[in-house]
C-alpha cells in the first residue's frame, strides 16, 4: 500500500477546514498545513489533526506556497487539497481502494472535481478531471528497445473518485488582484493565466472588475506575439467594456477587428445586447440566434446557451408588446411572437452547464 502526504495551504478557513479534514484525514499518513496568515481559528482547528503546521508569508503567489508545502512532504505520494473540498462516504471508499491498489509506476492520479454552478468562477462545466495525487519522487525510465530515450511524459491515471468543491464564498476579488499584480510585474499574462482571467471575469466579474482590467486586454491586442486565441479573448472582453461604457464606435471597430475568423458566441451576444439596448429587437434577434445556435463559445458557454436564449425570449415579448400597441387587432402575429418567446424561455430554462 502506498503512503500519502496531505499538503494544504490555508488562510482564514475556520468555517470549512474541519469539514475537509474529517473527510480525508484517516486516508493520509501525514498532514502538512501551511498557513499564509490566518487571523481566525484555522491553525487551532488544524492542530486537532496534525502537528505539522507551518507559517509561510503570503507573496501573492499560490505556486510558491504550494511548492513550500510540497517540500515538507515525506511519503510516497502527495495529495493536494483545498480547505473547501469534501470527499463523501462513497468516494472515501474509492480513495481507500485506490490507495491499496495503486501501481508504483503511476505518477499522477486525476480525480473528478465537482463544483456547483453557483460557485463556478472559471469553468464552463460542473465536473472536470484535475490532477490531485502526485508521486513525490519521480523515477526516470528508459523506453524503446532501440534508439532508447528517457520517458518524459508522466504516467497519469484517471480515477473515478469525485471531489466536491463546496466553498463558503467566491474568491474572485482576491484572484483578480493577483492577476493584476502579475501583469504589473511582467507586462503581460501567460496564455494560461489570460484564459483563466477572462473566464473568471465573464463568469463572476462586475462592471468595475472589467473596467479595472481594460489595460490588460488592450495590451494583449497590441502585443504582436499574442496568439489568435488570446487576442480573441481580449477582444471579447474589450467589446463587453465598450458596450457597458457606451463607446459605440470603438465597440463595433473592436467587434469586427478579426472578422470573420474571430466571430464567436461571446461577440454575437455582445452585438445582440447592443441592439436590444437600442430597442432594435429584430436585429438583436439575428445576433442572439447566432450566439445560441450558430457559434461556439470560447470563454463562457452560457453565451451560447442560457443567456442568448433568455434574451431572445425578452426580445420576442418586447416585439409582442410593441405589436399590441401599434396593431392591436393583429392577434395572430401577436400570438406568434408570444409563442416564440415562450419557446426560447423554455429552452433557456432547460439549459445546463455540461457535466464535463
Amino acid at each position: 500500500m502506498i503512503t500519502i502526504s496531505l499538503c494544504m495551504i490555508v488562510k482564514n478557513e475556520a468555517d470549512v477546514l474541519r469539514r475537509c479534514l474529517v473527510s480525508i484525514a484517516d486516508l493520509m499518513d501525514e498532514i502538512i498545513i501551511v498557513d499564509t496568515g490566518s487571523s481566525d481559528r484555522t491553525k487551532e482547528i488544524a492542530a486537532e489533526f496534525t502537528d505539522q503546521i507551518y507559517d509561510y508569508p503570503w507573496q501573492d503567489d499560490f505556486a510558491a506556497a504550494r511548492n513550500y508545502a510540497f517540500s515538507k512532504a515525506s511519503m510516497d505520494y502527495i495529495y493536494s487539497a483545498d480547505a473547501d473540498e469534501v470527499v463523501d462516504y462513497f468516494n472515501h471508499k474509492r480513495f481507500l481502494e485506490l490507495k491499496q491498489a495503486l501501481l508504483p509506476e503511476i505518477e499522477i492520479v486525476q480525480m473528478h472535481y465537482i463544483t456547483p454552478p453557483a460557485f463556478n468562477t472559471t469553468a464552463n462545466y460542473q465536473k472536470e478531471y484535475r490532477p490531485k495525487l502526485y508521486k513525490r519522487l519521480r523515477e526516470f525510465v528508459w523506453v524503446d528497445a532501440v534508439h532508447e530515450t528517457i520517458r518524459l511524459e508522466p504516467v497519469v491515471y484517471d480515477s473515478d473518485i469525485e471531489i466536491k468543491h463546496l466553498p463558503k464564498n467566491l474568491h474572485s476579488k482576491r484572484d483578480f488582484s493577483i492577476f493584476r499584480k502579475v501583469f504589473q510585474r511582467e507586462g503581460r499574462l501567460s496564455e494560461k493565466l489570460h484564459a483563466m482571467f477572462v473566464k473568471e471575469l465573464f463568469l463572476s466579474g462586475t462592471k468595475e472588475d472589467f473596467l479595472e482590467a481594460a489595460d490588460i486586454f488592450e495590451a494583449t491586442v497590441k502585443q504582436a506575439d499574442s496568439s489568435f486565441d488570446t487576442k480573441r479573448e481580449a477582444i471579447c472582453a474589450i467589446c463587453h467594456i465598450y458596450r457597458e461604457t457606451k463607446k459605440t464606435d470603438k465597440f463595433f471597430a473592436m467587434a469586427f477587428k478579426l472578422m470573420p475568423d474571430a466571430m464567436c458566441a461571446e461577440l454575437c451576444y455582445e452585438i445582440g445586447s447592443y441592439f436590444m439596448e437600442q430597442e432594435d429587437y429584430e436585429e438583436a434577434v439575428l445576433w442572439f440566434e447566432s450566439a445560441a445556435h450558430g457559434m461556439e463559445a470560447v470563454i463562457d458557454v452560457r453565451r451560447q446557451g442560457s443567456l442568448p436564449l433568455d434574451a431572445l425570449g425578452r426580445c420576442y415579448r418586447n416585439m409582442a408588446e410593441q405589436a399590441q400597441k401599434d396593431a392591436p387587432f393583429e392577434e395572430e402575429q401577436i400570438r406568434f411572437l408570444i409563442e416564440k418567446a415562450k419557446s426560447y424561455e423554455e429552452e433557456a430554462a432547460a439549459f445546463q452547464l455540461p457535466l464535463s
